[in-house]
């Protein structure tokens, strides 16, 4: 690969700077949405990687206008391109399904809404220096990176970053809200109670799998006043993963941060491109990148279940009235956050175990959605997008309940029936 010449500490810091947060008005919309591939008749087997591999060749030669690519556990990985509106963003999407899942189908594979594989133990399929190094990484911190490489799914909303100047749409306050409206939209969406058909305890398995890592790269920033300082710190601080090479392994020296390799130059100078590509392996609930990359949703079961965490959040930071709403709505839960950052602080390790049992991420979460639910149609969204969103509502959150809990009432039901059956015998 072509290296660029080194650059210093300072410049490098001034290169975050300029790409983290990205202002203007928020105008596009994004998501990124993951699923668990399994066999259609035996979704517990995990699948040959042979077969994956032929479904990625047969799917990267559609048409699609999102990106295409397969996490390491053969997760598929749908990016759409960043779209004007809430209802383009769906388009596109939509569209591309349409053509992805025939495909599927007729390989005999599908493609499960779960955020953490309920059938069986983690299996890695691609074998790429990239994820050779990482599970070497994470290994040191024992089993939930490869927990998080090769189990876990989910949508992932991406949002402008919003004005420069303060305000409901500055990019300090949407920054801030980020983090405190993640907490309630994990506990909202929680879709991952069980691990190799057991419960966890848990009613987002993800987000514990997460919490699990290493903290200098999976827990947020230091909230302050100045969320680009923060961001440069956080990235320069945290250890490098990898250090990519033509030939051989792509480990790095443990311990050895980015600050530090700059300063060093040990064992070779890096570049601007290899501290781009350290952000690359930073996985933060909130992640800027020019916009925010919402990254703490599990994945969600139906065909369409992806739509509404997409609508939820578009409608809770893109329309004024409901982004001064929900900020009014979640800041009190800083208090409950405390000085941890999350998702290791209380109110998201609440989130993960109780989801919308919690009586206050209950209540902010009916208020959340409420003031979504007003929002949609100020963003033009259509009486579809509009009905599973209240539907959505009234199935789960106005009931203090989440998908979690269906997948465990019918857990339960089956090892009742089981029960019942044994004991008749």
């Amino acid at each position: 690969m072509p290296v660029r010449p080194a650059v210093t500490e300072a410049e490098l810091e001034a290169h975050l700077r300029g790409i983290c947060f990205k202002t203007g008005p928020p105008r596009r919309i994004g998501v990124e949405i993951e699923w668990l591939v399994h066999d259609a008749r035996n979704p517990r087997c995990p699948v040959e990687p042979a077969r994956l591999r032929s479904a990625a060749t047969t799917l990267r030669a559609l048409p699609l206008r999102s990106l295409l690519t397969f996490e390491p556990g053969g997760q598929l990985e749908l990016s759409s391109p960043a779209a004007t509106s809430l209802t383009g963003c769906i388009e596109a999407v939509t569209a591309d399904l349409a053509l992805v899942r025939p495909v599927m189908r007729a390989m005999g594979l599908g493609m499960a809404g779960h955020g953490h594989n309920p059938w069986h133990r983690p299996q890695r399929v691609l074998t790429e220096p990239r994820y050779d190094a990482m599970e070497a990484y994470f290994d040191r911190w024992g089993s939930a990176g490869r927990s998080m490489m090769c189990a876990t799914a989910s949508v992932q909303v991406c949002v402008d970053a919003g004005y420069e100047e303060p305000g409901p749409l500055g990019h300090g306050r949407r920054w801030l809200l980020a983090h405190l409206l993640g907490a309630v939209l994990a506990a909202a969406f929680a879709n991952s109670p069980t691990s190799e058909g057991c419960p966890t305890g848990y009613r987002t398995t993800r987000q514990v799998v997460w919490s699990q890592l290493d903290p200098a790269r999976t827990l947020a920033p230091p909230m302050g006043p100045d969320p680009r300082a923060a961001w440069v710190r956080y990235v320069m601080d945290a250890p490098v993963m990898c250090l990519r090479a033509e030939d051989g392994p792509w480990d790095a020296p443990e311990g050895l941060t980015f600050r530090e390799w700059v300063r060093t130059g040990v064992p070779r100078p890096p570049t601007q491109q290899d501290l781009d590509y350290h952000v690359t392996t930073l996985f933060p609930p909130v992640r800027p990148r020019g916009h925010l990359e919402l990254r703490m949703i599990d994945a969600q079961s139906g065909e369409a279940g992806w739509i509404v965490p997409l609508a939820v959040t578009a409608a809770l930071f893109d329309d004024p009235e409901a982004t001064e709403s929900a900020y009014r709505i979640v800041k009190p839960l800083a208090e409950t956050a405390g000085s941890r950052p999350a998702p290791r602080n209380p109110l998201w390790r609440r989130a993960a175990r109780g989801a919308l049992t919690d009586p206050e991420l209950h209540a902010a979460a009916v208020a959340c959605f409420a003031a979504a639910q007003g929002a949609l149609p100020r963003l033009g969204a259509s009486a579809e997008v509009c009905a599973a969103v209240a539907e959505f509502t009234e199935r789960y959150v106005a009931r203090g309940r989440c998908p979690a809990d269906d997948h465990l009432d019918a857990l339960y039901a089956m090892e009742g029936d089981l029960t019942v059956g044994k004991d008749s015998q």
